[in-house]
């Protein structure tokens, strides 16, 4: 009778020590990334405000926030409500998308996959048309809600369609649920477009928001979608052991004591709270949810206890770097959502082009 080889363990474990230092490395600069964005995000942008100024009027934020309009001066009024709730407004939303798209790569088993997959940007964007159709509402507080029920409304037909027929309730296979969320997403984004194009004046409403921009949002845009991705976030951190098991193959998730389709279902719930939220305050985002953790992917490896983490910490830095490149870039501000596509094709086609695409 052999003896069990020692070998192995001995090879791992540098593997192990390389790894985690890998992983400090990058929480750590991260940080250090996060929090010089943080900064640059409250000094930089229209206006030509001195940095004593601007040090000075956001000591006294909490003071001019209570204080009434006609007491305030122009420059308070451009740093205390226009950049820092866009400055925070960008963290929250890159953290959104982030661990919204790390948790549809999970459940799909696609490095490659994004949280527009199942349809829910585009069920968002219908609702907002629709409402600025029917109601005549312009881009403000009640369009926010308007998207939260558009893609809300759209992940429970993808769930039902896609699910529907199989075995057990706890819903499809994810390549079914891509398949009709793909399919839902098509048909919405069709119906929208021909609105768009009918209506001109519901176009010109929509148009900016529909780009991606966070450009004159307010803490009022902020308070209004935070209770959502902070629920999303919440579920999304409890699932990273059923997401590892479930990266195995639902057989072994099953074996391991998961349960793959409930897995699904509370995944595709946060997936839509998050991305939806985050659709509804800063409009369609693009690349964020994909680039995001498949890069995280081949920096600190596929074990989601870390890459979910890791995805609000990163994501929230893309979403700032871009803003601020934005703001900068042109006389006019570009929204947000020009630069992170702009940004985010090239990466994406050189990773993608890579021999080996790091599998989940």
């Amino acid at each position: 009778m052999t003896a069990p080889l020692p070998a192995a363990p001995a090879r791992t474990a540098p593997l192990r020590r390389a790894l985690g230092a890998r992983r400090a490395v990058v929480l750590v600069a991260g940080v250090l990334i996060l929090l010089g964005l943080l900064v640059a995000g409250l000094f930089v942008g229209s206006g030509d405000i001195s940095a004593a100024r601007t040090v000075d009027v956001l000591a006294r934020a909490p003071q001019l926030l209570g204080a009434d309009a006609q007491d305030r001066t122009t420059t308070e009024v451009i740093l205390v409500e226009r950049r820092l709730p866009r400055t925070l407004l960008a963290v929250v939303v890159g953290a959104a998308l982030g661990i919204s798209g790390a948790l549809m790569q999970a459940l799909t088993r696609n490095p490659l996959a994004d949280p527009g997959l199942l349809g829910v940007n585009a069920g968002a964007y219908t609702a907002v048309v629709f409402g600025s159709a029917t109601l005549g509402l312009t881009i403000g507080g009640a369009h926010v809600w308007l998207a939260m029920g558009g893609a809300l409304v759209t992940a429970v037909l993808v769930h039902v369609v896609g699910s529907s027929g199989t075995a057990g309730r706890g819903g499809g296979g994810p390549a079914r649920l891509v398949l009709t969320g793909v399919a839902v997403g098509a048909v919405l984004s069709g119906v929208s477009h021909g609105v768009t194009l009918v209506m001109p004046e519901v176009f010109d409403r929509v148009r900016f928001w529909s780009s991606g921009s966070l450009q004159g949002r307010t803490f009022d845009d902020l308070s209004a979608v935070a209770p959502f991705i902070l629920v999303g976030l919440l579920v999304a951190l409890s699932l990273p052991r059923a997401l590892n098991a479930l990266a195995l193959g639902d057989d072994a998730a099953v074996a391991l004591g998961s349960r793959p389709g409930t897995v699904r279902l509370v995944g595709l719930l946060a997936i839509t709270l998050l991305c939806g939220a985050a659709t509804a305050v800063a409009g369609p985002m693009s690349f964020i949810g994909l680039i995001v953790p498949h890069a995280l992917r081949m920096l600190i490896g596929p074990d989601h206890r870390w890459l979910l983490r890791m995805s609000v910490l990163a994501a929230p830095i893309l979403m700032l770097g871009a803003d601020l490149l934005g703001r900068v870039a042109t006389a006019s501000e570009l929204p947000t959502g020009v630069v992170t596509a702009a940004l985010g094709a090239p990466v994406l086609i050189a990773l993608t082009r890579r021999r080996t695409v790091r599998s989940l």
